[in-house]
């Protein structure tokens, strides 16, 4: 249920378990973390880290690459699939 509720709220995953939803603005991230607080489990560890765009952007991949799901979203606010 919480997997799908992520999907739902426009939550795209880039590795297993680890999820990522770009915002507009920084207020949008109360609204986010109210919603999600409301559908996580009591079980298992869930954390919630904020970073800019930038920051994001400027990772450093030592192994591996983009997720396709990663490569398919970009910096694209919206992505019509």
């Amino acid at each position: 249920m919480f997997r799908k509720r992520l999907i739902e709220l426009g939550f795209v995953m880039i590795q297993e378990s680890v999820y990522v939803r770009t915002l507009p603005n920084r207020s949008q991230l109360k609204k986010y973390e109210d919603q999600l607080k409301k559908v996580t489990p009591y079980n298992g560890l869930v954390e919630l880290m904020y970073v800019s765009e930038k920051q994001f952007n400027d990772r450093c991949f030592l192994t591996g690459e983009k997720a396709p799901q990663e490569v398919a979203v970009g910096n694209n606010k919206m992505v019509i699939i």
